[in-house]
Parts: C-alpha cells; structure tokens; sequence
C-alpha cells in the first residue's frame, strides 16, 4: 500500500515590507544592508499569527467535505503564542475537526517542518494533516530582519490518491549550534555566517542528503527539483554542486516576495515544487537545525489532479506593497504608538463562555431554521424570523459560505491596532446578514458589492494576560 502526500495547501500573508525601506530605516547605523535590500518580506497583520497562517494554509489543502477523514493535526513551529497552549487544537476548533482527533506540537528547531511530515511519512496509519508555520522576528538592523520572512504550508498524509510517495529519507542528529534563542527572548542569537554554511549546510547537510538519495535508491543526476531552505543566498546551489545535482534542479527560494519562514519554508518550497511537478518527477527536500532531515519523493500521475485551488504563486501574486517600516516594527512589537485612552480597555476573555460556544466563536457555525429557513449567527434559544425553537437551527458553518459587502465604514476614531477600522454588513450568498470587521483592504478596490471570504484572525489580544481571542473576518475574495 503507497503511503504518501495526497493533498497540499499554503498560505502567505498579503503584506510586503520593500527591504529597501527596512534598509532607509537603519541607514544611519546599519549602510551595508543596503546590500540586501532588493525584493520584498512577507509579514503578519497585527491580526495574524502561526495559528491563523495554519488555519489558513489548512483550509487551501484539505476541502470542507474531507476534513471527517483527518486523524491527527502535527503544527510545526518556533513562534507559537503561547508556552503552554496547543496551538494545533485552536487549528482543529477553527477547522471544525472530530473532537477524537489527536494534536500534536512540533517545534524547538527551523526543521520541526519537514521532521514532522516525515515522521507522519513513516506512520502508514489513519490521514494525518501536517503543517508548518512561523511568524519569525528579528532583531531590527539586523540581516535576518531582511532575510525573515512569514507564512504557511500544510500536507495531508495518507493512502488514497497519493500524488507524491516517499522513496526514501534520512536523519541525522548534530549538535552545532548555528543559531539560539532563550526561553523568554525575542530574539535569535546567530554564529558567525562563513562557519554555519561551511561547518554546517555544506557537511551536515550534505551528508544528510547523500545518506536520503542512497536511500531511495536515486542517483544525484536524478533529482528533478532540489530544496534546502536557508536564511542565506547561494547554500542549495553549493550543496547541489557538492552532491553532484544539477544547477537547475535547485528549487525556487521564494525570497524575492516571501523570504525565509524557519520550521514552514521547506514545506512552503515543497508545495511550490508540487504545484509545477509532472508524473515521475524526483524531489528531495531538506530541513536543517541540529543536524538535518531529507525526504525524497516522486510524483505520481495523480500528482497534477490533486493541485490545490490556491496555487503558491497565487499567495505570492496577491500581495500589497508596503513601505511604512514603522507599521511592520509595530505589527511585530518593536515599536509601541500611544494609541491614546481609547486603547485602555480591558480585553479578558471569558473562558467559560468561549468553551460553551466553542463551536460559534471558532467554527462560526450559524443555525439555519428547517421551518422558515432563515439563517442567523449568533445561534440564539429561538428562530428570529418564526420564533420556532433552537432544535429546529440546523448547524451552517459561514466559514465556508460566500459573502458581499453590502455597507461599510473606515472608522478612524474607534481604537484599532490598524487604524482606520473597516467595519460593515457582509451579506452571505445564504441570507445571512452579518456586522463583520474587513480585512486585508486595498481602499482603492474595496466598496460596496465587493466579493467576500471568511478569514480566522486574532480578534483581540489580552496584553495583560498574554492571550488571544480568534474569530473570523471578512477579505476581498482571491
């Protein structure tokens, strides 16, 4: 029985930082970054978060109808918001999975990504959806302040319509500390860059790869696409050379419009490669941290059938310039505006009523009467328009149901992290009519009629506590 990758999916935030204004910004005390100042950075929201991007990024990759089949939810991550909360359960709540479902946490190195898928590769059990995610920060002046990156890329594994199986992998255990961050910091502490590429990528990595294409039974001059993620330019094409693959077969980095996303961005570049794969093509993709894992797969005749609807190049495609340096090192709590006394509220969270309407808040399930057929969210203890009973509200989720602007307001005088507030009607192709907070606006695209999706995002942040409210918005549709 082929076990393998059958469905993929990804997600990157619309917002690009242009490195050339990171580079204006620290002109004054950083001039050589102006070398590294071409192309541009995805970035979070000040609503955004690894667990949003894996909502997301899960939502491209498995569909509504196919998510009872899901088992097990592996989230792979170095920025997790919180120390002792999964974050892969918020993803299964927000994805409406069976509570049976197990959840999983990966982390503690930029490779926890593809250690995860490749440990799901190995399981040969029940559907597993796999995903990588990071929201990295940086510190500002530095090179990984440019380099960094955000998004994220999810896998379903199992044995029904494998478009990618797994011919062969390694993985290899090396203490070599290239990079660190404390319990509690904000930042990574990195090595000098000459002593990781040579001492690390170009001996650990490299063996690790040579120990997966033996392993699979794959001959370098056979690989087809080649991917080992790195902050730095030129490491998988050194290594490529070293082990003997060809120039071309170096898969595309994403740095231009994405750059790096630690534990998401081999997944990121191995759902970039599937997108474009034809049957028979060889794929080795790497992750590196404290020694290395390499998995190697070909693509099989299902391979093009199963493309996602959300393409990678589409997720890179959608996104908006920006050039105000001072929202991103906002957005990433460098940076704190007074937002004046509209801004003192408390925000606590009333965890008791968040579990009991678990399935509202998180899957944003309306009810639908089966007497009159209205639709209506909040679900209350009656139908609003025949007044029949809650057991007659039959659950609809909204998540997964069109919507249209149908009014709206730029509210620059109520607090929001992102001032002006869009707040409106979205009117859902269902009949539901619902007050709603927009996102993701462009000013000059956005009005009344504009067509509407659901996204998860952070609704409020209790700074205080240091936890965070989701709920879903509604963005201009792709």
């Amino acid at each position: 029985m082929t076990f393998g990758i059958t469905t993929w999916g990804a997600y990157i935030p619309r917002p690009r930082l242009e490195r050339s204004a990171i580079a204006s910004a620290h002109q004054w005390v950083a001039p050589s970054l102006k070398g590294l100042a071409k192309g541009r950075r995805a970035y979070c929201s000040w609503d955004e978060d690894i667990v949003t991007m894996a909502v997301e990024a899960a939502r491209n990759c498995v569909p509504t109808l196919n998510r009872k089949t899901v088992r097990e939810v592996r989230l792979a991550s170095t920025t997790a918001p919180s120390a002792d909360l999964q974050s892969s359960a918020i993803v299964s709540a927000a994805l409406r999975l069976d509570h049976d479902v197990r959840v999983l946490d990966f982390g503690g190195s930029h490779r926890a990504g593809i250690a995860a898928l490749g440990s799901a590769m190995r399981s040969s059990g029940e559907p597993i959806l796999v995903i990588g995610s990071d929201r990295l920060r940086a510190r500002p002046a530095s090179a990984q302040e440019m380099q960094y990156g955000a998004g994220a890329a999810a896998f379903l594994v199992g044995d029904q319509g494998v478009a990618a199986e797994l011919l062969g992998f390694s993985s290899s255990t090396t203490l070599l500390v290239d990079h660190f961050r404390a319990a509690g910091a904000a930042y990574d502490y990195y090595w000098e860059e000459r002593w990781i590429r040579d001492e690390g990528y170009l001996k650990v990595g490299l063996k690790a790869l040579k120990a997966a294409l033996l392993d699979a039974k794959v001959a370098p001059a056979e690989v087809t696409k080649f991917i080992f993620p790195a902050p730095g330019k030129g490491i998988a094409d050194a290594i490529a050379k070293a082990a003997g693959i060809a120039a071309t077969a170096v898969a595309d980095s994403l740095d231009a419009e994405v750059g790096f996303t630690g534990t998401a961005h081999s997944l990121l570049m191995l759902a970039n490669v599937l997108d474009q794969a034809v049957p028979g093509d060889v794929i080795a993709v790497a992750g590196f941290g404290q020694g290395a894992d390499v998995l190697v797969f070909r693509a099989t005749n299902v391979v093009v059938s199963a493309r996602p609807t959300i393409a990678v190049s589409d997720s890179v495609a959608r996104g908006f310039g920006v050039q105000s340096y001072t929202q991103f090192a906002t957005f990433y709590g460098e940076l704190y505006p007074d937002y004046g006394m509209r801004a003192e509220r408390d925000t606590k969270t009333a965890l008791t009523e968040q579990y009991r309407s678990s399935d509202q808040v998180f899957g944003f399930v309306a009810g639908k009467c089966s007497q009159c057929g209205q639709v209506q969210f909040p679900q209350l203890a009656y139908c609003v328009e025949c007044q029949a009973p809650a057991s007659a509200l039959q659950p609809l989720c909204l998540a997964e149901e069109a919507a249209k602007v149908l009014t709206y307001t730029a509210d620059s005088l109520t607090y929001h992290p992102s001032p002006p507030l869009y707040v409106g009607f979205a009117q859902f192709d269902v009949g539901a009519r619902l007050l709603m907070e927009f996102v993701d606006v462009e000013p000059t695209t956005f009005g009344v009629g504009t067509r509407l999706q659901m996204r998860f995002r952070i609704k409020e942040r209790d700074d205080t506590r240091g936890y965070y409210r989701y709920f879903w918005k509604a963005a201009p549709a792709n």
